[in-house]
């Protein structure tokens, strides 16, 4: 009897060995997935009967079995990658995605992301990545789907001035200089302010008159300034230098914009001279021009930061918050679904799941331009698996030893 239970431990062993031998295939298989975190097996023995009266020293074993499969959460390697939507995760949590249209939600490890052809920011396998949207840099608290489709920068009108003008001291009464500024209103169209120096005779002072390319000026078009013996501005409009104020209205330009009240930055905050518009005995020239507006953009190019926000890159040279990402993670994720494509589901085993940003609450963070390689170490794979193959065979050589035996049993009669 106890020969016939022998051949029942060996083959719980096969059976036992080839399911760890699947295993480890499925670690080596995805050795090059993106994301994937690899499994270990995990066997428990198997109790068969004790022998006399209960004694614990008597106890009979019947094999081994496996009792389940364990996930293995260590971090994967980080390799650089030119996408700028390749992310990966340093340290703990996951990308939450959807299937677009539905509620259902899969979290995954794996980082390759694509715009596809709605704008949607969506997986290699079609699901779509969560975040939380950006207005006017206020982040929403609503989860919703990553969408970047029509997204624009959006005008900003100028508010103030200030241009590296020289004006030339030796100059003839009545000659002109003229210094234009390029300016932007509300609706991002350009406007030339055309400002028109006219010397005044025996005196280092030049009048000016400002006329816009679009629209008109309602105040400030025309004043005076004045340089003092080492050509620094001195007056302006007749009284000590300070800024002007020009304000430009719209109503019947081709394009309608808000009105527009613009400061010609001419002093610092004391009140002095910061020494851009001068009147020195040399050449009237324009050097610098600097102003703060500037026109609606298109979308150049993305980057990701470490705490998940997605920054758009336009073609007006300016950079806008658009999106962060949204991160879940689990109490135990061992006890998470797993549901084909390095995606997985809630169960009761995992917990529900915990939804933050990145860098908060114990969530990693995001590595833009980069993915996380699977963590399975090939080499470690390869010496499981000899391990596994010698188990294996040793269960195997323990059915044909017991099959001896019992055909010695047999032969008794003989």
């Amino acid at each position: 009897m106890s020969l016939i239970s022998t051949l029942f431990t060996g083959v719980s062993g096969l059976s036992g060995q080839s399911k760890a031998m699947e295993i480890i295939g499925d670690n080596i298989a995805n050795v090059n997935t993106v994301g994937f975190k690899g499994s270990a097996p995990v066997f428990g023995d198997i109790f068969s009967t004790v022998l006399h009266n209960g004694a614990v020293t008597s106890q009979l074993g019947g094999g081994s079995q496996l009792s389940g499969v364990l996930q293995v959460w260590d971090q994967g390697a980080i390799e650089h990658s030119p996408n700028a939507l390749d992310l990966a995760i340093d340290g703990n949590g996951f990308f939450i995605t959807s299937t677009h249209g539905n509620t259902d939600q899969f979290y995954t490890r794996n980082g390759q992301f694509r715009i596809n052809e709605l704008g949607l920011v969506q997986s290699m396998t079609g699901e779509i990545l969560k975040g939380f949207d950006y207005n006017n840099d206020v982040l929403s608290t609503t989860m919703e789907d990553i969408d970047l489709a029509g997204v624009q920068s959006t005008p900003n009108a100028s508010t103030y001035f200030n241009s590296g003008t020289q004006l030339n001291a030796a100059s003839t009464a009545t000659t002109t200089f003229i210094t234009p500024v390029t300016l932007y209103n509300s609706v991002g169209s350009i406007v030339t302010l055309n400002v028109t120096f006219t010397k005044v005779a025996s005196a280092n002072k030049w009048s000016y008159s400002a006329v816009p390319s679009e629209g008109t000026i309602t105040a400030g078009a025309t004043g005076t300034v004045t340089f003092d013996t080492k050509g620094q501005l001195s007056h302006v409009d007749g009284a000590d230098a300070a800024d002007h104020t020009f304000t430009l209205n719209f109503d019947n330009a081709t394009t309608p914009a808000n009105e527009m009240s613009l400061l010609w930055d001419l002093v610092d905050a004391s009140g002095n001279t910061h020494g851009k518009l001068t009147g020195f005995a040399a050449n009237s020239n324009n050097n610098s021009l600097v102003q703060d507006g500037y026109a609606t953009g298109t979308l150049l190019g993305l980057s990701v930061t470490p705490v998940g926000d997605i920054m758009g890159l336009f073609n007006n040279g300016q950079t806008e918050l658009l999106n962060r990402i949204a991160m879940a993670d689990f109490l135990s994720p061992s006890g998470l679904n797993r549901s084909g494509n390095n995606k997985y589901t809630e169960s009761q085993e995992s917990g529900q799941p915990t939804i933050g940003v990145p860098d908060t609450g114990g969530l990693g963070k995001i590595l833009g331009e980069s993915l996380e390689l699977s963590n399975v170490d090939i080499a470690q794979a390869f010496v499981t698996m000899i391990k596994t193959q010698q188990a294996y065979q040793a269960s195997a050589r323990l059915i044909t030893t017991t099959d001896d035996l019992l055909s010695e049993s047999v032969n008794l009669v003989r």
